[in-house]
């Protein structure tokens, strides 16, 4: 394959661990650590974006060799790699976790593009690290799956998110307890190559905060600043001023675009959120068929539901409070770190009736319009409303003569259908008389709201088909859905299966409506 040109300024430039290899340890003074990917019994490519090749420089006919296989699964490197995994902390659940790091993720170094963008290239389940914990470093083919189609199709719906290149089997069984609940199974092992412009978390920022090396925590923002926010200008506090502002707003924009397509991440914990404001972490996430505020994919989570749907944009907030406590040593007083999360509350409202303007074709969002989208989500939770169907079908509804009928399919259950329908209407109503008075045409109108509710999105059964075939060898269905999510907002005639509310089977099957962490 032809080699990536490599300019790895994250470990040039900070500061690595004395020791390398996977040995567990505490790491201190340090931001990553030389490990080198454990190779695997028998690479095999199974899927990969063309789009993300492309972006890299890479052809069809290099990802076809044995060598690109080979390369990432973790058997070789090209010219220029340097593996390492990096080292920070975060706070899980609420909670304070210290040391966590890079535990089964091991970068081979920061490729420039021929998009001439910086992607750092990342191997998931690529064997163990020094923050391996009590894991084994591997990840199964179900979850590399998942992660590698819901990378690529929240790039096509305009989310901010992290990338994926390619997914490899790897010949090998590994085994895990899906559920934690005493029945282990072997399954197939994958490894997911995923990139980014930087994979730095709030957690980086975190470790050496609650370490007190604030040496290091101050090199490591002036580093970011410069490699991943060169437009930011200034020197000292009013530059990480204004970098914590930016950060601040860039999360508010993405949990805004979250809830716009209804993506639940569904382990937001603070080594999961990116500085750059983009998704990050693909593990146990979902999409809200029925509209409920307080669904979260998570069984770990199942009890306390504190990474729901509806919480979403709360905890981004705590989240960013957390960062600011963190990056509180750079500064004199509180008030610039305040004025970020204060930036973050105004960011996300800003955002968000952008995108309720965008969701109901209106031109622009008025006071009364947030109470009239509150009103219909509750409808939608109290009639079993499937959220995708309801406001994509919400273009067809005349408002010269509201009906229900363009929306009757996006309804699960016929009782609770006719139990709500008046309400529905009275909110049709209303809908219909604040379009009359709407300035955007009805085409215009229609185009606006086409663009921003989606036909297509990875639902989880849609995800647990391709991984069933996967499993028994056929990978063509990862490839077929990938397609189907490439135009995630047009209308593909013949691929009307793709964009079907969920199915009664799925209501309860693992992988369709509850995931764990266990990967």
């Amino acid at each position: 394959m032809r080699a990536l040109t490599f300019d790895n300024r994250f470990v040039r430039e900070l500061p690595g661990d004395p020791e390398a290899g996977p040995r567990l340890r505490q790491v201190t003074g340090a931001l990553w650590s030389r490990v080198e990917p454990t190779p695997v019994a028998a690479p095999r490519l199974i899927a990969h974006s063309r789009e993300m090749a492309a972006a890299l420089g890479i052809d069809e006919a290099e990802i076809a060799t044995p060598e690109f296989a080979a390369i990432f699964a973790g058997n070789s490197l090209s010219t220029g790699m340097f593996p390492y995994a990096s080292n920070y902390g975060g706070h899980q659940f609420g909670h304070w976790a210290g040391q966590l790091g890079d535990g089964r993720a091991i970068s081979l170094g920061e490729a420039i593009g021929a998009d001439g963008k910086r992607w750092e290239l990342q191997l998931k389940g690529a064997g163990p690290t020094p923050y391996s914990r009590m894991g084994d470093g591997r990840a199964v083919l179900r979850s590399s799956i998942r992660e590698f189609l819901c990378s690529e199709a929240m790039h096509h719906l305009g989310v901010p998110t992290t990338r994926a290149l390619c997914l490899v089997g790897t010949g090998e069984a590994v085994v895990r307890d899906m559920f934690y609940d005493g029945h282990p199974q072997a399954e197939p092992g994958a490894v997911v190559c995923r990139a980014a412009p930087s994979f730095l978390r709030f957690g980086h920022f975190e470790l050496p905060a609650s370490r007190g090396d604030i040496d290091l925590l101050r090199r490591l923002a002036d580093f970011a600043i410069a490699r991943d926010f060169p437009e930011i200008e200034g020197a000292g506090e009013a530059l990480y001023a204004a970098w914590f502002v930016e950060i601040c707003e860039r999360t508010a924009r993405m949990v805004a675009e979250w809830m716009r397509v209804g993506f639940v991440h569904g382990v937001l914990n603070t080594d999961n959120m990116s500085i750059l404001g983009l998704t990050i972490d693909y593990g146990p996430y979902g999409w809200i068929d029925d509209y409920d505020p307080d669904w979260t994919p998570n069984t770990t989570d199942a009890h306390g539901r504190r990474y729901r749907f509806g919480w979403q944009p709360k905890i981004a907030h705590w989240n960013l409070a957390r960062l600011a406590q963190a990056l509180a040593p750079l500064f004199s007083s509180a008030e610039p770190l305040q004025a970020g999360l204060d930036r973050y509350a105004a960011a996300y409202t800003e955002a968000d009736r952008g995108n309720v303007a965008r969701k109901l074709g209106l031109a622009e969002c008025r006071e009364e319009d947030i109470g009239s989208i509150r009103d219909l989500h509750v409808l939608m939770h109290d009639g079993e409303v499937d959220m995708t169907i309801f406001f994509r079908a919400l273009a067809e509804v005349d408002p010269e003569s509201p009906s229900l009928a363009p929306l009757i399919g996006a309804f699960y259950d016929e009782e609770k259908r006719m139990r709500t329908e008046p309400s529905f209407m009275e909110w049709l109503s209303r809908y219909a008389a604040r379009l009359r008075h709407d300035p955007l045409s009805a085409t215009e109108r229609r185009a606006r709201m086409h663009a921003a509710n989606p036909k297509y999105v990875l639902r989880n059964y849609l995800a647990q088909q391709a991984i069933d075939r996967a499993e028994q060898g056929d990978g063509s269905g990862i490839a077929e859905l990938l397609d189907a999510m490439r135009n995630p907002y047009d209308e593909q005639p013949g691929r009307e299966a793709f964009a079907e509310k969920r199915p009664d089977w799925a209501r309860d099957r693992p992988g369709c409506s509850m995931l764990s962490c266990s990967s």
